[in-house]
């Protein structure tokens, strides 16, 4: 009988043991005579007991990290590894079924690979899928470092790497307190060794929409720097400036979506006020965008006019931010 895999688990996590326990156990759902799990949880909240209880009950390695980021609870995580891969999971999402042996069958057909990406399954707060797994399309030329710059964003919990990828491509910028996990995808993917398999691995919990301003408003400027970071030294890799600046926008369309939406959204709830912070904030990311949809017949104009006193209250209706 062949001897089981070892694979070295890092798990970032603040004080949400009732989440935290739900990973860690789908985790351990996974092992098998050929698998064995390393856990390890980096913890930099504030309640270690709590979060310590749920890591005993899953034998995992509890860390108490002092700085603050989830970069920071991943890097304790990753230097306290002694497995043959890493693989990661964020405590308030799980892992499916699927994940984990197809990216082991991958490495082994191909050595040369350093690091695997899966699909990733968005859900609601109680793990109820919203969406079809994505990504659901690859570039035909196999360039991940460029679809990534184009706009898409791995989620750390359906990516495996081999253990060496952390000296390789060392460790997560904890001075970035968001995207951090993007950089890293970014550095791993420039080494042109990293392959997709087209699985769905993790169930990724999102928020209510409109419901995380303080979050979003905190992101935008790491995601820019972060896409001028790695777009900057392969510039080459874009025909034109004007196609540039498609990627450029496409990191940041999203944000832009949440305020647009949130501003329809809240004209509903009869929130004037709501309204008008979200349009100011959907002009400071897409200004030309937003100057469109607000001189053109769009639930977004409506909204606003709404919320200014110069028109009835918009009816919300689904995909209120897309032309």
């Amino acid at each position: 009988m062949s001897q089981a895999r070892i694979v070295s688990v890092v798990v970032p996590t603040r004080d949400r043991p009732q989440f935290l326990d739900q990973a860690l156990a789908s985790i351990r759902a996974l092992e098998g005579p050929d698998l064995t799990f390393e856990i390890l949880v980096g913890d930099n909240g504030s309640d270690h007991e709590a979060t310590a209880t749920v890591t005993q009950a899953h034998g995992a390695q509890h860390l108490i990290v002092t700085a603050a980021g989830a970069g920071a609870a991943r890097n304790a995580a990753m230097r306290a590894a002694t497995g043959e891969f890493l693989a990661f999971l964020d405590d308030d999402d799980v892992w499916t079924e699927r994940h984990v042996r197809p990216h082991l069958e991958l490495f082994d057909r191909q050595p040369e690979v350093e690091a695997v990406f899966g699909q990733v399954v968005m859900t609601d707060p109680d793990l109820q899928a919203i969406a079809p797994p994505i990504p659901d399309d690859l570039r035909p030329d196999g360039d991940h470092l460029k679809m990534m710059l184009d706009g898409y964003f791995p989620q750390i919990g359906a990516t495996m790497a081999r253990i060496g990828a952390r000296d390789t491509y060392g460790y997560f910028d904890e001075a970035l307190l968001a995207d951090q996990d993007w950089d890293w995808h970014l550095r791993v993917a420039g080494g042109g060794r990293m392959e997709h398999v087209d699985v769905p691995c993790v169930m990724f919990r999102q928020r209510p929409p409109g419901s995380y301003d303080a979050l979003v408003l905190k992101r935008i400027p790491y995601t820019r720097k972060v896409f001028m970071r790695h777009a900057m030294p392969v510039w080459r890799k874009w025909r034109s400036p004007k196609e540039w600046l498609h990627s450029y926008f496409a990191t940041l369309l999203g944000f832009y979506t949440y305020f647009a939406d949130a501003a329809v959204e809240r004209a509903g709830k009869g929130d004037a006020k709501g309204v008008r912070f979200a349009v100011r904030h959907a002009l400071l990311v897409f200004p030309f965008r937003a100057v469109r949809q607000l001189m053109t017949p769009t639930p977004l104009r409506a909204a606003f006019f709404w919320s200014i006193g110069l028109g009835a209250c918009p009816t919300p209706v689904e995909d209120a931010a897309l032309d």
